[in-house]
């Protein structure tokens, strides 16, 4: 055999024989810990939890369940408030009505934040719906009102809060 291979093949029996001798005399030292007095009183005589909890402290002693709420109106239903504004949908739009033709229709009640006119991807015409939004609820009210069941391109249109509070939104009871 090769330099190598002897060399190797004495590595390994030595190492084979080292761990022999330690199992089978039993001669792997133990690890002890040694408390000292003043440790020996400080450490928890029962099973010690460890994590979220394993401590005594008030942050989660009777708060389960406890939320921070938001201010609500008086009245329960109705319309609810975006982030920005009061939105409304309009859904009955012509396929091929364009933008400023709604624009032009909803913005005599109020200025108009926004407008959403969704296009569906394959034909390119106007899914049939649209989003509107006013600066204020007394605006978005009026366009509501005037506009629901009109004639836009000859389609007739419904108007409606896209975002309304369910009745009885109030606060739940358990």
């Amino acid at each position: 055999s090769s330099h190598f291979g002897s060399r190797a093949k004495r590595g390994s029996s030595a190492r084979r024989c080292c761990f022999a001798r330690i199992a089978v005399r039993g001669a792997c030292p133990a690890m002890e810990v040694d408390y000292g007095e003043d440790e020996a009183a400080a450490r928890p005589a029962g099973r010690r939890q460890k994590g979220r909890g394993g401590e005594d402290d008030d942050r989660y002693a009777g708060k389960a369940g406890v939320f921070d709420r938001l201010p609500h109106d008086e009245d329960d239903a109705g319309p609810a408030r975006s982030i920005e504004g009061w939105v409304i949908v309009v859904s009955g739009v012509h396929e091929e009505a364009q933008e400023d033709d709604v624009f032009e229709a909803f913005a005599e009640f109020g200025d108009i934040k926004n407008l959403h006119l969704n296009l569906d991807r394959r034909t390119g015409f106007v899914k049939g719906y649209a989003f509107i939004e006013y600066e204020t609820k007394q605006e978005a009210a009026q366009a509501i009102k005037a506009m629901d069941n009109q004639a836009l391109l000859d389609q007739k249109l419904s108007v409606h809060w896209a975002f309304a509070k369910p009745v009885g939104a109030g606060r739940r009871r358990r």
